[in-house]
């Protein structure tokens, strides 16, 4: 590793030092992840809140805890006597999958379930059931025949239900009389989890749900004997077999999904999904009606409620499932002709049986219908977090820089729409009977502040380290578009100083905004880079959510054009601004997404990009997932030209500029495979690179030693590439 470059002379020694401590601070504390407390749920009556959370902001072992009456009480501590004592046993393969998926960077308990009364609770600790009641005692562990995934009570809190080696079983609470409820039927088959498309693109991590009395359970079985396999493997480790994932790439056979009623009992009733979509479905050059996807499943006082999307995403139902028969009748239907963008939480149904589903409540607003009542138009709603009665409250932005929790009362409309957060910033919220725990993210910080009946009535500790580098960002508005965009310049800059080299650090791609009134992880990186002597220059542009359904369909069929446009145009309205901005030496960096849009950048327009770092860039389009992929694209089959147009390997031969590429070997998301093919093309066009393979790491850079020094070689190569 080359060793680290130092600041600018000009900056002060203090926030020299601060920034040079500051790469390790960022890996040790796993992107200030660590010590903030998530996975709220709160009791139906109000009176507790469960959460997850460290104990600093370097503890990378999540704990489970209880805040009740004003106070915090940890109810299990993996690393304390009574559970660290217990043999240790391996985390389930499945289970480390689904922290993958779910982005998870802490051990301990890091998910759990709870009965209704949210009195009992179950966690699995390294492949072995615990439970602990709220009202007294100790953690117990429950013993199995097999490892543990995902345990979740039953509403009575009398049996827990959990998976192992794929499937799904129940024991009592008492830890007696383990009972399989469903087994595999084939040699790739699994009862009660996920499957990888459900997981990483849809956003449905379960497998099961238990019916409100306890007796039954909706449950998924997933069959993946026709997905192709992907083989992840350790080069450093060669003696290591490589692991099997079925990955459903782009135009190939997903993983077959299907629902039963099991009942606790022993009996089975399958569940008679449609097969397709009828005469309403949108025809296109690439139509598929099939309904391949089970997007979203529960089960309410008024029986399963499923919502299914057929293959080409244009179409999507809510059905209500008969439970005695499995038969099915459509609810609700909605139909696009480009996609039906999923909302998180939808659909919502009522006691009275009124639906909450997705909609577009005037203009290109993506909102929601609450039993009939639109909400309005311009208020971009992006998830409904739960309801109370008949109280829905859901997250939205009227401005794409902030998101709010608003709430909604189906029974009492007079009320109208109420704005339950205040602060400018990015809040979400977990509630309960008259408990709102406001989760808020503001440019002060984090806050987590339990409301009881709308009055503030204490606080969870969030207890994340504070970066060492203060970000100072300016807020922009750019060009025609009014591109939402934040630069960031050097503490130490003053006018006059000189010409900065400028680095964009955007993400621009679909579902995730960067420019937001918060503090958090990717400001004081971005504030990093401004300290190491760039302007850095964030933008989201078109393909980003929150300003409208057109807005964020912009990208449909062309994942390049537009959005690189965006960056392009941000960048000279910015140095208009600020003429310090030297335009003759422009870089931009990435990861995912973003880092196959630097690639572009270097590719497309060297005229305007001098250097670029790609971060587990997806390359080829085709190597992708169905799901995300043909969302934007369509089928490879049907539209080969989409996949040609947005995908880099042909342009190999056009680089010009000082690219280096980053990947994780064992990154089971965007695979290796894309910078290798694309560094062997660039090889085969006479094309010099520089190639960073990061052995064990996956899509997400946890590892102490190598987070920290991917940033130093980040900055480092950048500097020289752009003369500084």
């Amino acid at each position: 590793m080359t060793p680290p470059a130092e600041a600018p002379a000009t900056a002060p020694a203090d926030a020299r030092a601060a920034a040079e401590r500051f790469p390790l601070q960022f890996a040790r504390t796993r992107r200030f992840s660590l010590g903030v407390p998530r996975q709220f749920t709160v009791s139906p009556d109000g009176a507790r809140v469960l959460f997850v959370r460290g104990t600093s902001g370097t503890d990378p072992v999540s704990r489970l805890w209880l805040y009740e009456n004003g106070a915090e009480r940890m109810l299990a501590d993996p690393v304390g006597p009574r559970l660290a004592d217990e043999p240790s046993g391996e985390v389930p393969p499945q289970e480390l999958a689904r922290r993958e998926r779910a982005r998870e960077t802490s051990s301990g308990v890091v998910s759990y379930a709870t009965d209704e009364a949210v009195l009992l609770v179950a966690f699995a600790l390294r492949g072995t059931l615990w439970v602990v009641r709220c009202d007294g005692g100790e953690p117990r562990r429950i013993r199995t025949p097999g490892p543990v995934v995902d345990p979740r009570p039953s509403p009575d809190g009398s049996l827990v239900a959990y998976v192992s080696d794929g499937a799904l079983h129940t024991v009592r609470a008492d830890g007696t009389g383990v009972r399989t409820l469903a087994a595999p039927d084939g040699e790739q088959v699994t009862y009660g989890l996920s499957d990888y498309v459900s997981q990483e693109s849809i956003g449905r991590s379960r497998g099961y749900w238990w019916s409100p009395r306890g007796d039954a359970l909706l449950v998924a079985r997933v069959d993946t004997a026709g997905v192709r396999r992907r083989y992840i493997s350790d080069p450093a480790d060669p003696e290591r077999p490589p692991r099997a994932v079925p990955y459903p790439a782009a135009g190939t056979p997903n993983a077959k999904v299907s629902l039963h009623l099991v009942r606790v009992s022993g009996e089975r009733t399958d569940v008679r999904l449609p097969t397709a979509a009828g005469p309403d479905h949108p025809e296109g050059a690439w139509t598929d009606r099939a309904f391949e996807y089970v997007v979203s499943a529960g089960w309410d006082s008024r029986g399963p409620l499923v919502s299914v999307q057929t293959r080409d995403q244009r179409s999507v139902h809510v059905l209500e499932v008969d439970e005695r028969t499995g038969g099915t009748r459509a609810a609700h239907m909605t139909h696009d002709p480009a996609w039906v963008s999923l909302r998180p939480g939808t659909p919502l149904r009522l006691a009275s049986g009124a639906l909450t589903v997705a909609a577009r409540p005037g203009g290109d607003s993506q909102g929601l219908d609450i039993g009939g009542t639109p909400t309005p138009a311009g208020l971009e709603v992006r998830e409904v977090v739960g309801a109370v009665g008949g109280r829905v409250y859901f997250t939205a932005c009227e401005e794409p820089t902030e998101t709010h929790v608003w709430s909604y009362a189906a029974d009492a409309p007079e009320e109208g729409f109420v704005r339950v957060s205040g602060a400018p910033g990015v809040h979400t919220a977990s509630v309960g009977g008259p408990t709102v725990v406001l989760d808020s993210r503001t440019p002060d910080g984090h806050t987590v502040t339990v409301l009881r009946a709308g009055v503030p009535a204490g606080r969870i500790a969030v207890l994340a380290e504070e970066p060492l580098v203060t970000p100072r960002p300016l807020a922009l508005s750019l060009g025609e578009r009014e591109l939402r965009s934040r630069l960031y310049l050097p503490s130490w800059h003053r006018p006059g100083d000189g010409p900065l080299p400028v680095l964009l650090s955007p993400y621009a791609g679909h579902g995730m905004r960067l420019v937001l009134k918060v503090r958090t992880w990717w400001v004081a990186v971005a504030q990093w880079f401004a300290e190491q002597g760039f302007a850095v220059l964030v933008t989201d542009g078109r393909g980003t959510p929150g300003r409208g359904e057109a807005w964020e369909k912009a990208v449909h069929g062309d994942r390049l054009t537009a959005v690189l446009r965006d960056q392009i145009d941000a960048l000279h309205a910015a140095a208009a601004l600020h003429p310090e901005l030297d335009l003759t030496r422009v870089a931009m960096r990435g990861w995912s997404f973003s880092g196959y849009l630097a690639a572009a950048a270097v590719l497309r327009h060297p005229e305007v990009f001098h250097a670029a770092v790609a971060g587990a860039a997806s390359i080829d389009r085709r190597l992708y997932d169905t799901h995300w992929e043909e969302r934007f694209l369509g089928h490879p089959e049907v539209f080969p030209e989409h996949y040609s147009r947005n995908s880099l390997l042909d342009e190999a031969g056009a680089l010009v500029r000082p690219l280096m590429l980053v990947h994780g070997l064992a990154d089971d998301n965007v695979a290796v495979a894309h910078t290798l093919r694309f560094s062997a093309a660039l090889l085969a066009a006479g094309r010099p690179h520089t190639v960073l393979p990061l052995s064990g790491a996956g899509h997400l850079v946890s590892q102490e030693r190598t987070a920290s020094g991917l940033l130093l070689l980040e900055r480092d190569f950048l500097r020289k590439s752009l003369g500084l």
